[in-house]
């Protein structure tokens, strides 16, 4: 187990990757099934919280095990065992899910154990590379340190009250993020840029291909509840012409020219915030749903809103990361500008629909205005 070469030629994900991305599907929907259920009985503040705790113990395995192939990805047999094992640690996640949605006891047992054997499988992973790799030696060997010392922190994270389980956890998480800033300073792991960036997107395929789903299951359930079926196509067509919009407008950036050195954690982190805003934007669209078939209680204005913050959120992330500095001067400000009108949309009388016109409008900005390099004007 040695470093890659970063600048190896046609790297791509190999097919063990993708088999780890495939296992994230059930995670992922499952957190955003309980999402909606949770804002459309009318517990949004608590479904949101819970909903962002569960997603960063989803992601944040994802992202480790990502950054760590691209370094050290040898696809022997124990380096495939091991990846097996962090695939069932996801599994053992999504059924621990559930609990942590109750309000009146919210349970993170099963997550915090499914979430240990992931990171433990990682701290195998890093004591090998320490072992075999001599000139990243310090590097792994703070990895796997500073994972292990979290790890226990999350056991004892189960002994807590209630009342101490959402600051504890922001800091628990906070120290998760510190770990690869402190170990990198060690010595830099290398990384493949456009393996890293195709790793990403085929993670934003994920989520997105997750809300088309989760959004056709609804529309299928929902086609006896409701007396014309007018309402619910128009719902699928909003829906995918949605979806279909924030594809074209994350894959518009060459996204290898807009993560480098000192921009890869920017890059790294604040796609929790894309992936995230595209998992509950499914949610959003199962609440409309709910809407039309009279099975949410929640106003008209808070029903749009469960559609319109995560796409808002969505853009934005994606502007940041990438498209800001492949653009130039119009199209940084259509889509900040787009952003605005997204979250102002839910006053208004068609607020879903009218997303989706702005998202079919920033994508005609794109499409007319090409990638730059370097944000030149």
């Amino acid at each position: 187990m040695v470093p890659r070469d970063p600048r190896e030629p046609h790297r791509v994900a190999s097919s063990l990757e993708l088999f780890f991305d495939l296992v994230f599907v059930i995670s992922v929907s499952t957190a955003s099934s309980e999402l909606h259920h949770a804002v459309s009985a009318g517990h949004a503040g608590s479904g949101i919280v819970s909903y962002l705790m569960v997603f960063f113990a989803i992601w944040w395995a994802w992202m480790n095990f990502t950054w760590f192939a691209s370094s050290f990805d040898v696809d022997d047999w124990f380096y495939r065992v091991t990846t097996i094992v962090q695939m069932a640690g996801v599994l053992v996640l999504a059924a621990g899910i559930g609990p942590v949605f109750d309000d009146e006891h919210r349970d993170f047992t099963v997550v915090v154990i499914a979430y240990v054997v992931m990171r433990l499988a990682m701290i195998v992973q890093w004591l090998r590379a320490a072992r075999q790799d001599p000139s990243l030696r310090r590097t792994a060997i703070a990895y796997a340190i500073g994972i292990a010392v979290v790890q226990v922190l999350w056991v004892a994270f189960l002994l807590l009250p209630s009342a101490a389980t959402l600051p504890v956890f922001v800091v628990l998480m906070l120290a998760e993020l510190a770990v690869p800033v402190v170990a990198e300073r060690r010595g830099a792991t290398p990384w493949h840029p456009h393996h890293i960036t195709e790793r990403y997107s085929l993670f934003t395929l994920i989520v997105l291909g997750e809300s088309l789903l989760a959004s056709a299951t609804a529309i299928i359930g929902a086609r006896e509840k409701v007396d014309a079926i007018g309402p619910l196509i128009w719902v699928a067509a909003v829906t995918l012409v949605s979806a279909a919009a924030m594809w074209w407008i994350y894959f518009w950036p060459p996204h290898h020219r807009a993560i480098s050195e000192r921009s890869s954690f920017a890059y790294g982190y604040a796609h929790y915030f894309v992936f995230a805003a595209a998992g509950a934007f499914s949610a959003g669209i199962e609440v409309w749903i709910d809407d039309l078939t009279g099975d949410t209680a929640l106003p008209a204005v808070a029903v749009s809103f469960t559609t319109s913050v995560p796409i808002a959120v969505f853009l934005m992330g994606v502007w940041l990361v990438a498209i800001r500095s492949n653009a130039d001067r119009v199209v940084n400000t259509a889509v900040p500008a787009g952003v605005l009108l997204v979250l102002l949309d839910p006053v208004l009388p068609v607020p879903v629909t009218l997303t989706a016109a702005i998202l079919v409008a920033i994508v005609t900005v794109l499409v007319l205005r090409p990638p730059v390099r370097g944000g030149e004007r």
